[in-house]
């Protein structure tokens, strides 16, 4: 991966100094990449930050923590600092084309984004196409302003919970290189939480978002189905959602603000939420939960093997939210659990992805898709269609059950983040595939909004994440809650200074 350009030269002096004309004293260049969206906006508005600067800081971090960390299979430096530039001019003439112009932000490479590969973690997607299409999220994000740094890596065809491929080889976590950050969508969690990129957009078919912010230590937001726009729509159908990894609530509501813009692209896309277009959900992000109903779940009345310091943890998680003043009740949402489902969905979807293949593709595609893809040859017309009927009636009972509570609070994972191992490592089934996540899957089949925040750290120095499930279409009220959690609990960095 090639280093990134080298900043322009500096005067001599103490190491905090002015940037922009006339601008402040800003804070030192080495702390720069461990910032906020929302807190580099603020210093953009007062002078005292360039674009420029945050992206030479975010690129120099990416040059030194990517080669252990393995998070970007795609960067563009220089179209990043072009992009920084140009934004440093609008905010000098006060004409900054979003709240988030100039922050730097990276793509999940499940995503197209025009001018850069979109080749899904393999090695049958040649490269060498036009590239001529952004997806309806890098669209919004380029016409915010956003820098554009890069791709993140994903297992081929976001096929599993955790990041590896043939292709590009292991993701690994920034608070152990030794653990897995979760998947799909482990490149985004690993750079958003080691400070190469404070925003990244996410893919969440079973968890793919959440699994990796609960390992990584980050927020991670799956949006009601449809609130983000996605185009194409994702070959393992209506489960897929995208959404955003950040490092403070406040960014999330950020981004939601901007990629929620719908998009004809997208048949199955929301309308807009106001009659003057996408929603602003930075509005009423402090109100609290004071008074909310909300229903904790400690296991979902199924999940038998949940980490103990997992489940200690998110009790006294539960506990802060009832000091926060909320009515908190422990209660099961009462269905049983949806494994089944979820996994017959989504090997059908491998298996219609593996049809596109020609055998010499097929060959070369990473063991555990292939092993998806067989399962999934084995069900039937009829099998699938029963279980888009059970899928219907779950939903239809989530439905039900969020009219007696504003949230239902979960684990996010029933485990800390494990070990980080190659493609392949164990048998393709059903329970090696998702059932150490027994809390993620139900609520992309009943398309709820979900969220994960860190909620303590293990023995071992890992993150845990606690999951607050939204009723649907209740995205602001999923981030209201944890910002209000926030406030009392912050989110924690790892300690970049091991790796």
């Amino acid at each position: 991966m090639p280093a990134p350009p080298p900043p322009p030269p500096r005067r001599r002096g103490p190491t905090t100094s002015t940037s922009f004309v006339g601008g402040e004293i800003r804070p030192r260049a080495s702390d720069v990449a461990d910032f906020t969206a929302a807190e580099l906006v603020s210093l953009y508005h007062s002078r005292s930050l360039s674009p420029v600067e945050a992206t030479h800081a975010v690129l120099a971090r990416i040059d030194r923590l990517d080669p252990r960390l393995n998070a970007y299979c795609h960067l563009a430096p220089e179209a990043a600092l072009a992009a920084a530039q140009a934004s440093e001019a609008r905010w000098l003439r006060g004409e900054p084309l979003s709240v988030l112009d100039g922050v730097p932000a990276s793509i999940k490479d499940l995503i197209l984004v025009k001018g850069w590969p979109t080749l899904r973690g393999s090695f049958t997607v040649d490269a060498n196409q036009p590239w001529d299409v952004d997806a309806p999220v890098a669209a919004r994000l380029r016409e915010g302003g956003a820098v554009l740094l890069g791709k993140t890596t994903t297992p081929e065809f976001g096929c599993k919970g955790e990041t590896n491929s043939p292709k590009t080889g292991l993701t690994r976590n920034p608070w152990n290189p030794l653990k897995s950050p979760g998947g799909s969508s482990g490149g985004s969690a690993a750079a958003v939480a080691a400070g190469m990129g404070p925003l990244s957009i996410g893919t969440d078919g079973a968890g793919s978002v959440r699994i990796p912010a609960s390992f990584c230590g980050n927020f991670g937001l799956k949006p009601s189905f449809g609130r983000v726009p996605a185009y194409p729509l994702s070959p393992f159908g209506t489960v897929a959602h995208l959404g955003p990894h950040t490092m403070s609530v406040r960014d999330a509501a950020l981004l939601m603000s901007l990629v929620t813009r719908p998009d004809a692209r997208d048949w199955t896309s929301l309308p807009p939420e106001t009659p003057h277009g996408a929603h602003d959900y930075t509005v009423g992000l402090e109100d609290g939960i004071r008074g909310l109903h909300v229903a904790w779940s400690p296991t979902l009345g199924y999940a038998k093997n949940v980490h103990p310091e997992v489940a200690e943890a998110c009790a006294a998680a539960v506990q802060r939210l009832a000091e926060l003043g909320a009515h908190v009740e422990q209660i099961d949402p009462g269905f049983e659990d949806p494994l089944e489902i979820t996994t017959g969905l989504w090997f059908v979807g491998a298996w219609t992805v593996w049809n596109t293949l020609t055998r010499e593709q097929q060959a070369r595609t990473d063991p555990d898709f292939a092993a998806q893809a067989a399962l999934g040859s084995k069900l039937s017309a009829l099998d699938v269609q029963r279980l888009h009927l059970r899928r219907g009636t779950l939903g239809s009972q989530m439905r039900q059950f969020m009219q007696h509570w504003h949230l239902l609070v979960t684990p996010t994972v029933a485990v800390p983040a494990f070990d980080a191992m190659p493609a392949g490592h164990r048998d393709m089934t059903p329970e090696a595939m998702l059932g150490w996540t027994p809390f993620s899957y139900p609520f992309n089949l009943t398309q709820q909004p979900a969220c994960t925040m860190p909620c303590g750290i293990t023995s071992d120095g890992l993150p845990i994440g606690v999951q607050f499930v939204g009723p649907m279409f209740g995205d602001a009220l999923v981030l209201r809650a944890a910002r209000a959690f926030e406030s009392v609990m912050p989110i924690p960095r790892p300690d970049l200074a091991r790796l």
